[in-house]
């Protein structure tokens, strides 16, 4: 089952990060949520912790480079076999990182791969 992580979530309908949880749904992937405040969006909860997320396929990031900071080995520990820089997000420090971590890492928007079949 390909499970996607949208790490920095938004309850605000009008940031990317929830345009994208709906839009994962609606594609009938499975979906989970970190941010910094707790939520639903779709009926998938926002947690603020990383406890409890596991067989992740994707980690899609919508976190600036400076708060990614914190978070390094988060991610790490996780084990994603892909992580998506959204457009804001790239970060070639952490993408060295997880790329020697044999993480594949794509600088791309999540948006425009589900829009265009690409996800």
């Amino acid at each position: 089952m390909v499970k996607t992580l949208v790490f920095g979530a938004s309850l605000n309908p009008s940031r990317y990060s929830n345009i994208v949880i709906r839009r994962l749904i609606e594609k009938k992937i499975e979906t989970e949520a970190f941010g910094l405040r707790e939520g639903s969006v779709s009926n998938v909860e926002i947690k603020n912790n990383l406890n409890g997320f596991e067989n992740l396929e994707t980690i899609t990031l919508y976190m600036n480079p400076t708060r990614q900071k914190q978070y390094y080995q988060n991610i790490l520990d996780l084990n994603p076999r892909r992580v998506i820089f959204n457009p804001g997000t790239e970060n070639p420090e952490f993408q060295q990182i997880l790329e020697q971590a044999g993480i594949d890492v794509e600088v791309a928007c999540t948006l425009v791969l589900l829009a265009t079949g690409q996800y």
